[in-house]
C-alpha cells in the first residue's frame, strides 16, 4: 500500500475514537479524541494509569490502535507512514534509558541528524546548540549510562532538539530533574516554537508551558479547556487524584 499523502492544512495531531487494549486485557484507552493545532502547546494530565503514555505511543506507531485512527504531521499513523511520521515527531520517552544507547552523549545527540543525511558541520552545530539549550555544555564525551537520572533526561531532550522535528512529544519531561534543571526545562519549552504535546504529573509545568490542558482518567478524556480553567478547578482535579498546582495552592492558602 502506498503511503498516504500529507494534508497541508490538517492539524498537527488528530486522534479519533482511539481505543487500546493490551494483551493482558487492560483497556488503557477508551474512545479518546484529541486535536492539536499547528504551533499549539497542549498538556495531558492525569493520575497514574490514566493512559497518558499509551496515548503518546500511538503518535509515532510504537503502539497500534485496537480501534480508532491517529494522524500526525498530516499523515495517518499507519505502518506505511511510520518512517515519514517519525522524521517529523521528536519523541522524548518517559524513561531516558529507552532513548540513550550510544557510547557518548555526542553520538546520541548526533544520531538523528546524521541519519537524516545532514552535513557533518551542520550536525556539529546542532549538537552544540541542543546541549547548550539543556544546560549540558561540555558533556559531549560523557558516557550516558553513567549520568544521573536527571542528566539522562536532559540528554534525551537534546537528542530530540537536535533533530529539529515539526512536533515535540514529551512524556513526563520534568521527572527526576532538580529544581535548577526543572526551571531551565520550563523556560526552554516556553520559548520553543512549534507544536508541543506534553504528558505530565507536573501541573505547574503544564500551567507555565501549555495553553490548553486535557485531563485523562481511566482511559477517557474527562475535561478539556484552557490551562487556567482546568488547572484551577480544585474539585475536578481532586476527583481524579490530582491537586492544584503549587502556585495556586499558595494563593488559595
Amino acid at each position: 500500500m502506498a503511503p498516504a499523502r500529507e494534508v497541508g492544512d490538517s492539524p498537527a495531531i488528530r486522534v479519533e475514537n482511539l481505543h487500546h487494549r493490551y494483551p493482558d486485557g487492560n483497556e488503557a484507552l477508551r474512545g479518546v479524541d484529541l486535536e492539536v493545532r499547528r504551533g499549539e502547546r497542549v498538556a495531558i494530565v492525569g493520575p497514574n494509569g490514566a493512559g497518558k503514555s499509551t496515548l503518546l505511543r500511538h503518535l509515532n506507531g510504537l503502539l497500534e490502535p485496537t480501534d480508532g485512527r491517529v494522524w500526525a504531521a498530516g499523515l495517518e499513523v499507519t505502518p506505511p507512514n511510520y518512517v515519514a511520521v517519525r522524521r517529523r515527531i521528536g519523541y522524548v520517552f518517559q524513561d531516558p534509558n529507552d532513548q540513550l544507547f550510544c557510547p557518548s552523549v555526542l553520538e546520541d545527540v548526533a544520531f538523528g541528524p546524521l541519519h537524516l543525511g545532514l552535513p557533518l558541520e551542520d550536525v556539529a552545530g546542532r549538537v552544540r546548540r541542543a546541549l547548550a539549550a539543556v544546560g549540558l555544555n561540555g558533556f559531549e564525551h560523557r558516557v550516558p549510562q553513567r549520568l544521573s537520572a536527571g542528566e539522562k533526561r536532559l540528554v534525551a531532550l537534546a537528542t530530540v532538539l537536535s533533530y529539529d522535528a515539526d512536533i515535540l512529544v514529551l512524556d513526563e519531561p520534568s521527572s527526576s530533574l532538580d529544581p535548577r534543571h526543572r526551571r531551565r526545562l520550563i523556560g526552554l519549552l516556553a520559548q520553543l516554537a512549534g507544536t508541543q504535546l506534553i504528558a505530565t504529573h507536573d501541573l505547574d509545568l503544564a500551567w507555565e508551558c501549555a495553553g490548553r490542558v486535557m485531563l485523562l482518567s481511566q482511559g477517557r478524556v474527562v475535561a478539556e479547556g484552557s490551562s487556567g480553567d482546568v488547572l484551577s478547578n480544585r474539585a475536578l482535579l481532586e476527583a481524579h487524584g490530582l491537586e492544584l498546582p503549587l502556585r495556586l495552592q499558595a494563593a488559595a492558602d
